[in-house]
Order: structure tokens, then sequence, then C-alpha cells
């Protein structure tokens, strides 16, 4: 997928978004976007909200600062991806979570369907599984990791 593709679906994503008139919801679903970060297709703060990414081969992308809250990222390949952490299988159910740091350096983090804050989060976690659980510090770790990449 050659820089001005993804310009065109990011920009028709926009509108989607913002309901106006020729948007489209972003279906990024196994494109390759690999070493997005290298070429001129950075996806550096890019409006990522809802899209699908399922399945998209990530690798070495960059999606600092991206806006990925409810993003389908079932089964992307993100390894050495720049800006978003996958992390698990972890807790009772075994799922797999994702962290990242929005536009204004704050983390978020994705588990299963809730996607909140790190306090959120963490409230969540220990009012689940108890203070100071490996479900706690794996998601704090994460998010320290990205914090020292900005």
């Amino acid at each position: 997928m050659n820089k001005s593709e993804i310009k065109n679906i990011l920009d028709l994503h926009v509108k989607w978004l913002r309901s106006e008139e020729g948007g489209s919801r972003a279906d990024l679903s196994g494109a390759n976007l690999y070493g997005a970060y290298l070429s001129e297709a950075n996806l550096y703060g890019a409006y990522l909200s809802e899209a699908n990414l399922s399945e998209a081969n990530l690798r070495e992308a960059n999606l600092s600062r991206a806006n990925l809250s409810e993003a389908n990222l079932s089964g992307a390949y993100l390894s050495g991806a720049e800006g978003i952490m996958s992390f698990g299988p972890i807790g009772k159910t075994g799922r797999i979570g994702y962290a990242w740091l929005d536009k204004d350096g704050k983390a978020v983090i994705r588990l299963g369907c809730s996607e909140e804050n790190l306090k959120d989060t963490i409230a969540a976690i220990r009012l689940k599984y108890g203070l100071k659980s490996n479900y706690e510090n794996v998601v704090k770790a994460c998010v320290k990791s990205l914090e020292e990449q900005k």
C-alpha cells in the first residue's frame, strides 16, 4: 500500500468520523503496512479511531500519538511497531491487551472491550485481582516502556 492510498483512506476515515458526506470507515484489515515509519506512509498521529486494522501487518510502523480508540486490532502484527505495545495473554481469561499514548501523551489501555486511562485501568485490575497483581505489574511496565520512547 503506497502513501497516497493510505492518505486517501485516512482522509475518508476522518470525514466518516465527522459524519461528513463522502466519508467511509477505514478498512485496513490485512493491509501490509510494514515499516510505515520508514516510508512516507507514516502513521504518526493518524486518526484511526474505530478503524479496522484486524490482521494488518503493522510491523515497525510508527503509531506514536495515533488515535486508536475503539480500533479493531485483533490479529494485527505489531512487532517492532513504535508507539503501541501488545501484552499477554494475561489474566484469568488470557486476554491480549494493548497500550499506547494518546495525542496528549497520556496512556490508554485496552483490555477486552474496556479502554481506559492508566489510573482507571489499575483500579479495575485491583478490584478484580487485588493489590500488586502480576496483571497490574505488566500494564505498568508497558506504559513505562511507552513513556520512555517519547
